[in-house]
């Protein structure tokens, strides 16, 4: 069974996702900071109204998890994305023509420049952060903060045994 796990890091954990969901379609994004036991630091939520494109929806999530991350005062964190594109983008060579080419260099600028850290996760490992993604989806709020975990999230994958966020 997959789920979130840390992969053995000893460091704080950010998990993001886009989202392109509804008739007509709306474009979110959203994260959950956790430290390496699985506990909520923090996460985030928004809209980008302006498009349908699931690639901008997954790499803004990107940039605003480790733009978060920074303003938050993390100095060593792990993001995992389920968008292997993404991550390939972000760890490989892109085209200057790239569509995105700003701002994947500007996520490529804060990565470079920190102990932050790019991974690919499975979507299934990443429930939480889809779920903060339909959010953002569903809202009318291009960036919202949640300092504590929202209570409709908590019951979505509560580990019974420990009480802390698992997925």
């Amino acid at each position: 069974m997959v789920r979130w796990n840390n992969n053995d890091t000893n460091c704080i954990i950010l998990n993001v996702d886009g989202s392109c969901l509804g008739e007509p379609i709306r474009a979110g994004f959203g994260g959950v900071i956790r430290n390496s036991a699985g506990f909520y630091f923090s996460g985030f939520s928004g809209l980008i109204a302006s498009t349908t494109d699931i690639l901008l929806a997954e790499l803004t999530a990107i940039h605003r998890g480790l733009f978060l991350a920074v303003q938050l005062g993390i100095e060593e964190l792990v993001c995992y994305s389920d968008s292997m594109l993404s991550v390939k983008l972000l760890t490989e060579h892109v085209s200057n023509y790239h569509v995105y080419t700003v701002l994947i260099q500007d996520i490529k600028d804060i990565l470079a420049t920190t102990d932050l850290s790019i991974q690919h996760c499975f979507r299934e490992g990443n429930q939480c952060a889809d779920f903060m993604a339909k959010l953002g989806a569903n809202s009318n709020a291009n960036y919202f903060s949640h300092t504590t975990p929202r209570h409709d999230l908590l019951p979505f994958d509560q580990d019974r045994r420990h009480g802390n966020l698992v997925s």
